[in-house]
């Protein structure tokens, strides 16, 4: 959940890409796979391994790299 008991208020398809910014504050993965990150306030990626399909990560991040993520159904949410 967002911060101060808020709702996401938008929700948008992620397409993976090395450079596109997302700034988003979590996200929501559809299929199984690894997601790999760049949260907000770092600059090196991190892989998150064994995502679990249909669940809601809230974690801020800038980008949703395309490499390293297997992981299908992404949406970002804002």
């Amino acid at each position: 959940m967002p911060a101060n008991s808020e709702f996401y208020t938008k929700a948008v398809a992620v397409t993976k890409s090395d450079s596109t910014v997302l700034d988003c504050i979590g996200f929501y993965v559809g299929g199984a796979g690894n997601v790999a990150i760049i949260a907000k306030g770092d600059t090196a990626a991190v892989t998150l391994t064994a995502i679990i399909p249909g669940t809601v990560y809230n974690i801020a991040c800038n980008k949703i790299m395309s490499t390293n993520t297997t992981a299908t159904g992404l949406v970002a949410l804002y």
